[in-house]
Parts: structure tokens; C-alpha cells; sequence
């Protein structure tokens, strides 16, 4: 069955019915939608956590080559 056909076929259905298949067609695009999302979110977020180690002399470093290239 074609897309053509099947909409054809939706819209000689009462009123009351073409509602239900609303909702239906709502409740499903949510579902999976959502649990898309939820992948693709936590995928994202793998080895967040991590981090690289910086040790203090290089952050004090960093701060020294701010404030000097800031105030020069």
C-alpha cells in the first residue's frame, strides 16, 4: 500500500477515528524520538569525565602569560 492509498483510506474514516490515528501516530513519533535523543545524549557525553591532568605550576603559568600579555 502507497502512501497516496493509505491517505485516502485515513480520510473517508470518521472523524472520531482520524483522531485516535492522531494520537497514535503522536505517542509513537514521541517514543521514538525520545529515546533517540537519549542515545545520541549519553554517546555525547562517554569519557566526559576524564579530564587531563594540569598541574598547578602550569595553571599558575598560564595565569602569569594572561595577566602580562592583559596589562601590557
Amino acid at each position: 500500500m502507497t502512501l497516496q492509498q493509505l491517505q485516502k483510506q485515513i480520510l473517508e474514516l470518521p472523524i472520531s477515528d482520524r483522531w485516535i490515528l492522531v494520537q497514535i501516530l503522536l505517542e509513537s513519533l514521541q517514543q521514538e524520538t525520545s529515546s533517540e535523543l537519549k542515545k545520541g545524549n549519553l554517546s555525547r557525553l562517554r569519557g566526559i569525565a576524564k579530564g587531563t591532568e594540569i598541574s598547578s605550576e602550569d595553571v599558575e603559568v598560564d595565569y602569569v602569560n594572561y595577566l602580562t600579555e592583559k596589562y601590557q
